[in-house]
């Protein structure tokens, strides 16, 4: 397990209102995009600010969910994706449909930053910020195009939020940002209950592996108890999802399939000039949760963690459950 690369500044750029994102996160998932999607931006984002002339280092990227509305039709127990044809073929006639789930968003992003220029004159925090701000809006943001705001102009300012204090100055910063992000929700990575969800289908079942984990945690698993006294005419039925929250699940990287090939060895590669690797997308378990229940703002953030030598890609989050009160 790795750690959040270091940084000294946060980045807020609130309510941007992004349309048509990709809403298919991966082969087996939908609703929101993929974690990965959000890196490959902040790394896009990295190019274009240092082409500018800007001293940004971006180390990790969170993202709060102020609205969303997937693109989708609702008919009883099943949802249907809402499809469009498009771009038609080359003689005129109407292309196949390719399935491609789209969602609006309303969103908050969050930027971890390393800065020589930032340290030395803290006074251009707020134009830097300005500047990133103007670059994002010639993106695209998980496909999606990014469109006007609504909310009030001092709700949309982008702003520096420096951590160069002690750790109670650091940490009293980050609660006052934290509440302006509200309302909303940002997605963290719970690999524990899927750990504890395994133990426990293994304590019944000895052959249980992680997908029968996994595959556990993604469902409602409802259970009837009969009552006693009345036999098995009246009884109850729970459900495990009381205590557990918002959990849902989601892609978080990629592994390989094959050993890395050469650049240009594969036809029809994006890139002919940068080593090749077929993959597959890797699976866990996230849960949404609102932004004032985080402790540090590297229980927010998501960042990268390579490892080719195991054939691993993949999205990190540092977020561990704390108690909020103390009951005993």
């Amino acid at each position: 397990m790795t750690d959040c690369p270091a940084f000294e500044h946060l980045l807020i750029i609130p309510r941007l209102r992004v349309q048509n994102a990709n809403a298919l996160s991966s082969p087996l998932t939908h609703g929101f995009p993929s974690m990965t999607a959000f890196l490959g931006l902040m790394w896009a984002l990295e190019r274009k600010t240092s082409a500018a002339g800007l001293d940004l280092q971006f180390n990790a990227i969170g993202v709060v969910v102020h609205r969303h509305q997937e693109q989708i039709t609702a008919d009883g127990f099943i949802n249907t994706l809402r499809l469009t044809r498009n771009p038609i073929n080359r003689d005129g006639s109407t292309a196949a449909i390719v399935e491609e789930g789209r969602i609006h968003l309303e969103i908050s992003l969050v930027l971890a930053v390393q800065s020589e220029a930032l340290n030395t004159d803290p006074g251009t925090g707020d134009e830097l910020a300005r500047q990133v701000r103007d670059l994002l809006l010639q993106m695209r943001i998980a496909g999606g195009s990014v469109i006007p705001s609504t909310a009030t102009p001092g709700r949309q300012r982008p702003y520096l939020l420096p951590l160069t204090g002690d750790e109670s100055a650091r940490h009293e910063l980050f609660n006052r940002a934290k509440l302006r992000l509200l309302p909303g929700f940002v997605l963290v990575d719970r690999q524990d209950l899927l750990e504890q969800r395994h133990q426990a289908l293994q304590a019944t079942t000895s052959e249980a592996t992680k997908l029968d984990a996994w595959l556990s945690l993604s469902r409602i698993n409802w259970n009837y108890s009969p009552d006693a006294e009345d036999g098995a005419n009246k009884g109850n039925w729970t459900h495990d999802r009381e205590s557990l929250g918002w959990i849902v699940p989601i892609p978080v990287g990629y592994g390989a399939l094959g050993e890395v090939l050469e650049p240009g060895s594969v036809s029809n590669a994006r890139d002919g000039h940068t080593a090749f690797r077929f993959v597959e997308s890797l699976y866990g378990i996230g849960q949404w949760i609102s932004p004032h229940r985080l402790q540090s703002p590297q229980q927010l953030l998501w960042y990268a963690d390579s490892q080719p030598e195991q054939g691993l890609y993949r999205c990190r989050n540092d977020y561990r459950p704390t108690a909020l009160y103390d009951l005993d």
